[in-house]
């Protein structure tokens, strides 16, 4: 069994006010980009998106609102991902939030930089102790 898992990130220029952390990995085999946001309680991916790697996705609408990404009230709702993977890590049935990335992809647009597929945040990189290295471009995450 690997002691840990290494991801190579990618620092995305925001207009030369801050950036954002981007790695590859894959949904259901198929190769995906997210950012990593330390500040989101949970991952979450765009509804839309989401059907180009999960054929018919059975999402249940959650009770209340969820807040952030750019708003204070947005609807969600949850959905299984059978195989995520981030680098090497592959991590199986995971319960995942559906929430409306639209906002993201219209100011990656406009800023040139790539599509992104999904937000990993707090859930996974805690569960998995991840150990970001700004120096070293690597993400560290334990199985």
């Amino acid at each position: 069994m690997r002691r840990y898992f290494e991801v190579p990130l990618r620092l995305l220029d925001i207009e030369g006010e801050g950036f954002h952390i981007m790695i590859q990995g894959r949904i259901h085999g198929k190769e995906a980009h997210f950012l990593i946001d330390t500040g989101a309680s949970r991952s979450v991916f765009d509804p839309t998106t989401i059907a180009d790697f999960i054929e018919d996705p059975q999402f249940e609408q959650k009770e209340g609102m969820t807040a952030g990404v750019g708003s204070s009230d947005l609807e969600s709702a949850t959905f299984t991902i059978e195989t995520l993977s981030l680098g090497d890590l592959e991590i199986h049935n995971y319960q995942a939030v559906a929430l409306d990335l639209s906002n993201i992809h219209e100011m990656y647009a406009k800023l040139h930089l790539p599509h992104i597929d999904g937000i990993i945040g707090g859930d996974l990189l805690k569960r998995h102790k991840a150990n970001i290295n700004y120096k070293a471009k690597k993400i560290r995450l334990l199985p």
